[in-house]
């Protein structure tokens, strides 16, 4: 982290009010290091297209980093990046620009390392943002409904470098491949399949319910409703574009809070909430 502009500020601020003026320095200072970090990538939100284009760019190449880590990327897996870009609708110059950074992403000189940095330096103060990433990292690996050594072992990297611990994306990952089951679940329409209208969903569909909203099944009520309301907080897709996510991005947020509203209300039925 660069230190100019707290060490400016702490220095006139212990010369003008001594050390109360050097807390106060050290402060200001620090935020305008955050703000000249910012102001490299153009800001974010609607007011920065250019953190918008690095955000998309590296989402997708840090995909294909990920297809590249089982060793060669298969037509397969291909296929599962296209599906992917059509989950978000991507047309035209985004899909292209999209398959353009995949394919850099699986190149064996990526810097990994120095897309997480800007990753991580355009989503100060909008940790939301970094999560959303990790996610769609986890959601690419899980397309196929597995997760290969090579995938995890990556992902913790990611995780990492994005400022999350080992623990946070064990959760994550157990919340995904949970969402992978619940979401298939759903789509087939097991929500109707059952004994009848009205009638509960599977003990293996509610065991996935909470899940997706990372809860425990002994959890209580208002521990369910907390997680819940949470996780919506969190991927909201209004809260989200106003802190800058791509609008490219979009569909796979409301995607994502339809499946938590989705699991939330299978939770509640089963609860009699």
């Amino acid at each position: 982290m660069r230190l100019n502009g707290k060490v400016i500020g702490a220095i006139l601020g212990t010369l003008l009010g001594g050390p109360i003026g050097f807390l106060l320095g050290l402060f200001l200072g620090h935020q305008f290091d955050k703000a000249k970090q910012r102001a490299r990538f153009g800001g974010f939100g609607a007011q920065g297209p250019q953190a918008q284009r690095v955000f998309f760019h590296g989402t997708f190449a840090v995909m294909g980093h990920i297809a590249k880590a089982k060793g060669q990327v298969t037509q397969d897996e291909i296929r599962l990046a296209s599906l992917f870009m059509d989950r978000m609708q991507l047309q035209g110059e985004a899909r292209q620009l999209a398959q353009q950074a995949f394919r850099e992403g699986k190149d064996s000189d990526f810097p990994l390392d120095e897309t997480l940095s800007s990753i991580r330096t355009l989503s100060q103060g909008q940790r939301d943002l970094s999560r959303v990433f990790l996610e769609m990292q986890i959601q690419a690996a899980f397309a196929d409904g597995e997760l290969h050594p090579k995938e995890r072992e990556l992902l913790y990297v990611i995780a990492e470098k994005l400022g999350f611990s080992p623990q946070q994306l064990e959760q994550r990952l157990r919340m995904q491949e949970a969402a992978f089951r619940f979401s298939q679940g759903y789509q087939g329409g097991w929500q109707h399949q059952t004994d009848g209208p009205g009638a509960p969903p599977r003990q293996s569909e509610i065991d996935d319910a909470y899940d997706v909203l990372g809860v425990d099944a002994n959890a209580s009520s208002q521990e369910v409703k907390k997680a819940y309301r949470k996780l919506m907080n969190e991927h909201h897709p209004d809260k989200l574009m106003a802190k800058g996510l791509p609008p490219e991005m979009m569909e796979l947020a409301k995607e994502k809070a339809q499946e938590i509203q989705q699991a939330y209300d299978v939770v509640k039925k089963a609860r009699d909430m």
